[in-house]
């Protein structure tokens, strides 16, 4: 195949920062969840930021996890939406940059994406998300040839908050099925289970081959307390689900089996893209000849690798002897 994943998403260039929970607590936002802004809101937080180091790079749920399969060596595409704009320019480059194939058709009106990522000194993140042109992405983005060429499509669930943006997941759902892809899908976050936990339960149910969550987004869909009642009720409808737990490692469910993962001990920095570097580590070893749990595994090291420093993007690339180690 020429590509092992496909991903789709909200297109976001991420600035990060870290700063004082004071300058948290003054803006006003939820610590350690993702809230949507508008414009000027977005605007004021940057202008709160002016003066403190600041990391950017391309992000966004499924971008992060793409680029991660990309960083292991794995054959990545992805599909998303920016505008015509600098900022939309940084986030192609990027992307290509670090060897994802990707070919958008960029908006000339609106502003990219951005998400801005308050670090505290507890390692908490909290993400204020603008979407910008991210949200217009449509369904005729989403280009069948090469699709179909992927062993799996995966999709961020936070596409699922906009009309057309849940209708190009739900387009590269029905092309993958079409065609023979895997299909895999992230929870994305609480608040999203929360606010459609029904329409992610059909999903898990239907068509979805890979279920990507963690603890408190199992717990919220099965409203179940334990982690592996909660696992095994969602392995009951999807063939195969991802539960992280944090420092605690994660939960892989394969073929009737509960895999348990261990965590990596590291002194956590940053858990900013933790999820999304998980997730590309197992895409890229179930689409590489790894076993569930070996994936798992090197999944694991990853995650932990990424949560010792800052950013969402690894500062050093695992080397094939070090992989070849993790899964030995």
């Amino acid at each position: 195949m020429k590509y092992d994943v496909y991903g789709v998403g909200n297109a976001l260039v991420d600035v990060q920062a870290q700063v004082a929970d004071a300058l948290l607590a003054e803006s006003g936002f939820d610590k350690g969840i993702m809230t949507l802004v508008d414009d000027a809101q977005q605007k004021s937080l940057l202008t709160k930021l002016n003066g403190l180091p600041l990391n950017r790079c391309a992000g966004g749920s499924a971008a992060n996890t793409i680029v991660a399969v990309a960083d292991f060596g794995g054959k990545a595409a992805y599909v998303g939406k920016v505008a015509a704009d600098e900022t939309g320019e940084f986030f192609l480059k990027d992307m290509r940059d670090m060897g994802v194939t990707i070919e958008v058709q960029q908006a000339k009106d609106g502003q990219t994406g951005t998400c801005a990522v308050l670090i505290t000194e507890d390692a908490q993140r909290t993400m204020m998300t603008n979407l910008g042109v991210s949200a217009t992405l449509t369904e005729a983005d989403v280009d069948e040839a090469e699709l179909k060429q992927a062993k799996y499509v995966y999709i961020e669930g936070y596409l699922l908050t906009g009309d057309t943006t849940k209708a190009a997941a739900y387009k590269a759902i029905e092309l993958a099925k079409k065609n023979n892809v895997k299909v895999a899908f992230t929870a994305s976050d609480p608040f999203l289970v929360n606010m459609i936990r029904d329409e992610i339960w059909d999903l898990v149910k239907g068509p979805v081959d890979l279920f990507f969550c963690n603890e408190e987004e199992a717990k919220s869909l099965t409203g179940k307390d334990d982690p592996i009642e909660c696992a095994a009720e969602i392995h009951r409808h999807a063939e195969n689900v991802a539960m992280t737990l944090g420092p605690n490692g994660s939960i892989v469910m394969h073929g009737g089996e509960a895999i348990a993962i261990e965590g990596v001990d590291v002194t956590a920095i940053d858990t900013t893209g933790a999820g999304d570097m998980y997730a590309g580590g197992l895409l890229y070893g179930i689409t590489n000849g790894m076993s569930w749990k070996q994936a798992g595994h090197l999944a694991s090291h990853a995650a932990g690798r990424i949560v010792s420093q800052l950013g969402a993007r690894i500062e050093r690339r695992f080397t094939a002897a070090e992989i070849a180690d993790l899964i030995s």
